[in-house]
């Protein structure tokens, strides 16, 4: 069950905070050869680890259009309402990081801005196993169709009689992806990266996973692809306070709880009373959930921590660096300004992190790990990158010529300095030639 753990000393939070330890050489040995067998087999490949992982022999790997037909038929009216709400809010946020790149003259007759591009070729994992997660199809495919993603690939796993859930492919179509492939784990990672018969190779990868999923896509990131981060099983940090609700809090434990058993929730709180009125909330709630197997075995990984003052808990948070974090003291806002590592966080009692999985509008794909001191998580930008441009006039290169020759011949690379020199002697000629002809 949750651990329990109070006051301790500054020295020992590092361990005190540490996440479930994932065998990383294990993994690797696991996974690297599925990618090696996927780059050369292609297609055969995929088939035989679809067989053997997902338990369904695939005739064909990519969902037909008839597929998404009839899923699109099928799906309840009120999950297809819902989903398409949570659409309306998630294109309005991310719409919204649309912003003009500044265009600029850093000294007369030299100008220098930038254009933002998109990926042409992006390739989305969508996890299945025991929960499909037909939310990350909105995270990922809408702000790729907003920056103007050419070719929109989604991979995710079918089930053992081959098909691919039908809130999956209701929100693949709804969103623009182009093709949806039945692939799931490390081998979809590599179809991805590598690109099979069947499958186009991309140039970005996103979307969470298992660790396996995880691993593969650090491994093909080395030599063939970019991703959009390390992002490992999920987790929260609640900050709470003695206004906290204790059923509001044991409810965002078990909501993070039950993502996977390698998934932890912690609760840092300075009020000590709290801890005993939130277990107890824990022990009614847990019974209630159809997956509380797999909760009791996440909240092995997970702490409560009872911190006495209020600037050690916000150190706290800030060195765990949660991908969710979930303030719930009476000055908040206060709190929330003091917050400079996290992915995403949810301020107050009616801010649970499920508004932030589905339908607030902000993205769920998120870093892990501890990652979130140096990596967002998915915006706009995710899918696009920018290239700079300078425009030098004759005056503008004149006036820059004397800080490069100079810079460049302490750095020893006269090449650099030679370039400018060739123009000035054009210009010195030009200007020399000009004057003789008024003379």
């Amino acid at each position: 069950m949750i651990q329990i753990i109070k006051n301790p000393v500054v020295e020992t939070w590092k361990s005190v905070l540490q996440r479930p330890v994932i065998d990383t050489l294990r993994l690797i040995t696991v996974v690297q050869p599925i990618l090696d067998a996927v780059r050369e087999g292609g297609d055969k490949a995929l088939i035989t680890y679809e067989q053997q992982f997902d338990h369904v022999l695939l005739e064909n790997l990519q969902v037909t259009v008839e597929e998404i037909k009839e899923a699109t038929e099928k799906i309840p009216h009120q999950l297809k309402e819902a989903i398409t709400q949570a659409k309306r809010n998630i294109q309005k946020f991310h719409e919204a990081q649309e912003d003009e790149l500044p265009y600029m003259e850093v000294i007369p007759q030299v100008r220098c801005w930038q254009k933002r591009v998109p990926i042409q070729k992006v390739g989305l994992y969508i996890p299945g196993g025991t929960a499909p997660l037909f939310s990350t199809v909105l995270m990922l495919a809408i702000p790729a169709q907003i920056a103007g993603c050419e070719e929109i690939i989604l991979c995710t796993p079918p089930d053992d009689k081959g098909k691919v859930p039908d809130a999956i492919l209701f929100a693949a179509q709804l969103c623009g992806v182009t093709k949806i492939f039945k692939i799931g784990g490390a081998q979809a990672i590599a179809a991805m990266a590598y690109g099979t018969q069947s499958i186009p190779k991309v140039y970005k990868i996103f979307g969470p996973g298992n660790q396996y999923v995880t691993i593969a896509k650090q491994l093909v990131s080395l030599t063939e692809i970019a991703i959009d981060m390390p992002a490992g099983p999920s987790e929260v940090a609640i900050l709470a306070d003695a206004s906290a609700h204790p059923k509001y809090i044991a409810a965002d434990l078990l909501s993070q709880a039950e993502h996977g058993v390698d998934s932890q929730s912690i609760l840092i709180t300075m009020d000590e009373g709290l801890i005993e009125l939130v277990l107890s909330e824990l022990e009614i709630q847990l019974e209630l959930l159809p997956r509380k197997e797999l909760a009791k075995k996440a909240l092995d990984n997970s702490k409560i921590i009872f911190v006495p003052e209020i600037e050690d808990a916000i150190s706290m948070v800030n060195e765990y660096a949660p991908e969710h974090l979930i303030i719930m003291t009476k000055n908040y806002t206060v709190v929330g300004e003091r917050i400079i590592n996290a992915g995403s966080v949810f301020l107050g009692d009616y801010s649970p992190e499920s508004a932030g999985d589905y339908a607030s509008g902000t993205n769920h794909t998120l870093p892990t790990n501890g990652f979130a001191k140096a990596y967002s998580g998915i915006t706009l930008d995710s899918f696009t990158k920018k290239i700079s441009f300078q425009e030098l006039s004759r005056d503008g290169l004149m006036m820059l010529s004397n800080a490069i020759e100079i810079m460049a011949e302490h750095e020893q690379l006269l090449a650099h300095k030679n370039a400018v020199e060739v123009r000035l002697e054009r210009i010195y000629r030009e200007d020399d030639d000009n004057l003789s002809w008024r003379h």
